[in-house]
């Protein structure tokens, strides 16, 4: 069995009487893109602070190529770190600034100024070498701050909310710069961010807290399309998510009954479900459509608001029992449809999944 580049193994850390980690476990192969997505308070930014060294974990372990890191001192485990605040040096010009970690490291002058070059050249911002930090937007002072945190090699980066203080188009900028960065240099880089979309995004695995636990590890895909809790499905992504009784399952699909009397059969059981268990139908607004297909299941509803959203419309619904539902089909699927006059919407039954209540 090949040895995970980094691993952290069963770790938990307390304050006080409040754990904020519980035992988390995870292996990372080298050069992957890691996200930790949750709230706040899920405890992703603590785990990342005990990879860091800046926490003692209340127990457990982060070895980095099989060798555990507790021991080490923060500034000694040669981790490369971003954080939301820039943090630069505001008395240095931008290359002195990434000069800073390879000249308290003593590495040779021909050296620093090759790869400050280099690191410059690579968050393409050569012609602002000499500037000072205050005189560079938000975006560029964070690309700064990636440049100086890969200077020096470091073998993985960690990087803890580094575009929650930009704007949308400059947050969607920089994502841009750092997924190109990640694939020119191959480090490994554990990120951490609340915003969904971001993670999606960004990265090759996500790895969803809630609790101080880890919910489930996978691709955007899997989380999306395969998502093993309710949490998940409602946390990624838009959800509707539909009271039912549970009636039977055969071979991992389902039949329940809706709250308006309706029955549905061919949906996915996540998990087992005993006959008559209080279960939720959770059903993507893009599922949603306005034709019948031969699998489809209806829904009475009528429409409460229509909003065109470009390639997509936004339709607010309500059900039979009064519960408001979020639907999303293509502007082009709507071109033949009067929306506000449309009273049953189709799904799939197989692109819904059923969760306990």
């Amino acid at each position: 069995m090949t040895q995970p580049f980094l691993s952290i193994r069963n770790l938990r850390k307390a304050f006080g009487a409040i754990t904020a980690v519980h035992d988390v476990t995870l292996d990372i192969p080298k050069g992957e893109f890691l996200t930790f997505l949750g709230p706040s308070g899920s405890g992703k930014s603590t785990t990342l602070y005990a990879i860091a060294g800046f926490q003692d974990p209340s127990s457990g372990n982060v070895e980095l190529e099989g060798k555990s890191l507790l021991a080490v001192p923060s500034h000694k485990r040669n981790i490369g770190m971003v954080f939301q605040r820039y943090t630069l040096f505001p008395h240095l010009t931008v290359a002195e600034n990434v000069a800073f970690p390879l000249r308290v490291r003593r590495r040779p002058e021909a050296e620093v100024k090759k790869k400050v070059a280099d690191m410059l050249a690579l968050v393409r911002l050569e012609s602002f070498a000499q500037r000072l930090p205050g005189a560079l937007s938000g975006g560029q002072q964070q690309r700064v701050a990636l440049a100086r945190a890969l200077a020096y090699d470091p073998p993985i980066l960690l990087m803890d909310e580094p575009l929650s203080a930009l704007d949308k188009k400059l947050r969607e900028e920089i994502q841009g710069e750092i997924r190109r960065i990640h694939r020119e240099t191959g480090v490994t880089i554990l990120y951490v961010t609340h915003d969904q979309e971001e993670a999606l995004h960004l990265s090759d695995r996500i790895a969803l807290f809630k609790d101080g636990r880890i919910e489930q590890t996978g691709s955007g895909e899997d989380l999306y399309l395969r998502p093993a809790t309710d949490f998940v499905a409602g946390f990624i992504g838009n959800s509707n998510f539909l009271a039912a009784e549970h009636l039977d399952t055969k071979d991992g699909t389902a039949t329940i009954r809706l709250a308006d009397g309706s029955v549905v059969s061919g949906v996915r059981a996540n998990g087992a479900f005993g006959k008559g268990q209080k279960t939720r139908l959770m059903i993507r607004p893009e599922a949603f459509g306005m034709e019948r297909s031969p699998t489809s299941a209806e829904l009475n509803v009528d429409i409460v608001d229509v909003a065109f959203y470009g390639e997509r419309r936004r339709i607010v619904a309500q059900t039979a029992t009064g519960q408001e539902i979020d639907i999303r089909p293509t502007s082009t699927a709507m071109q033949s449809h009067d929306s506000t006059q449309c009273r049953q919407v189709y799904f799939d039954p197989a692109a819904a999944f059923l969760f306990p209540a």
